[in-house]
């Protein structure tokens, strides 16, 4: 396909914030061009693809409006559906809550999302590389040939490590413990809980992080490892210590044991929120660009979403004269900042303790399961805030 030379909107990255946010700007009868640089939607997988229900999502964000795409979710993209997280601490101490998700196909899923925006009118462009962004002149390059095409809005949905956010200034602070890295390994053969998903600490395994065990139906599971490099041990990497959970943790590698290692998995988690700045006059960021994640889980698809609908909106009334594009920096704070944010402290507060196997089992025993749900959305209730202080105390 060969782009037009100019568009309404153009959208980098086709992740489920870029293809949510060109579908919400495609339905006002926009022109929208939606870049992707892999050649393969969804391929090579960068996510566990944990996906709680709609309703669930509804208390993790509650003053979010949710894109409808995460209420209708096709079968086909659904590996397994869990109803029950397990946290496992240093030395066995197990304890969890009732929660309804999903394990998504995130291949098909993106794809899904893809042909959405596709379906709404937006143009994708697969395969294709943003080279340079000058204001709104992105030049490009790819299985397509080389262009340069303008847009009159540019949403950077491209990571991490965007070059949309970076040609605008709207980086994060530097800040070693505010990237992770996700490694993780696709299975068959594995003999895991078909019903929970399971997370575990311990600093010989994930100082600083935690691991996990995702069922993906029958005898197949998502396992993997969330750490940030600043923790590593000299001379290790993230997949020696996924290698270490796998074949020597005491739990672990008794359900993973003669397990086959099908697909490799790698990629960036920024955990250390948003940048200050996530819109200009004529530039929007979203998703991974913009930090939004909830911190304490490394979840970010449904907040993603949200994130790219608000950006996909904006955009679009901006353009109808309705509204000043710096109206999105307003509106994904007010929907989910606040979330975002708590995450983000909740995770600092974490950090330490998860260094020390023994305060970290003790921060697992006296913390209920309900307060531990209410962490992993990203909530902090008083109770766990004093208890998360007392012990960061008894470090020092």
């Amino acid at each position: 396909m060969k782009p037009e030379d100019s568009y309404d909107i153009i959208v980098v990255g086709a992740g489920p914030a870029g293809s949510t946010a060109a579908m919400y700007a495609a339905m006002h009868d926009l022109s929208v061009l939606l870049v992707e640089k892999k050649k393969d939607i969804g391929v090579p997988l960068q996510c566990g693809g944990f996906l709680p229900h709609y309703p669930v999502l509804q208390e993790l964000v509650p003053n979010a409006k949710l894109p409808f795409t995460l209420e209708e979710i096709p079968r086909s993209c659904i590996h397994a559906t869990a109803s029950y997280q397990r946290f496992i601490a240093p030395g066995g101490l197990s304890k969890g809550f009732e929660v309804d998700a999903d394990a998504i196909d995130r291949r098909r899923f993106d794809k899904h999302l893809a042909k959405e925006a596709g379906k709404a009118g937006a143009h994708l462009l697969a395969g294709t590389n943003v080279t340079e962004v000058n204001g709104t002149e992105l030049f490009m390059d790819g299985a397509f040939g080389e262009f340069k095409v303008k847009g009159k809005v540019i949403i950077g949905a491209d990571g991490p490590n965007s070059i949309v956010a970076k040609a605008n200034n709207m980086l994060r602070d530097p800040d070693p413990m505010g990237t992770g890295t996700a490694f993780e390994y696709e299975l068959s053969g594995a003999d895991v809980d078909k019903d929970a998903v399971e997370m575990y600490f311990g600093k010989d395994y994930v100082p600083g992080g935690y691991a996990w065990i995702i069922s993906q139906g029958e005898d197949t599971a998502n396992i993997g490892v969330g750490i940030r490099e600043a923790l590593f041990e000299k001379h290790l990497c993230a997949r020696d210590y996924l290698d270490r959970f796998m074949y020597e943790h005491p739990v672990a590698s008794k359900k993973l044991s003669g397990a086959t290692i099908t697909s490799v998995v790698a990629g960036l988690v920024p955990v250390g929120g948003a940048p200050k700045v996530t819109a200009n006059h004529n530039t929007l960021i979203a998703g991974d660009a913009a930090g939004h994640i909830i911190a304490t889980n490394g979840g970010g698809i449904s907040t993603a979403m949200v994130g790219g609908k608000i950006a996909g909106e904006t955009a679009a009334e901006f353009l109808a004269g309705k509204c000043q594009l710096m109206e999105y920096e307003k509106r994904w704070r007010q929907q989910m900042g606040l979330e975002i944010m708590t995450a983000v402290y909740v995770r600092k507060l974490m950090d330490r303790l998860m260094l020390s196997d023994r305060l970290m089992t003790t921060a697992i025993r006296m913390i209920t399961p309900e307060q531990m749900k209410a962490i992993q959305c990203g909530q902090l209730p008083d109770p766990v805030k004093k208890t998360l202080m007392k012990l960061n105390v008894g470090l020092n």
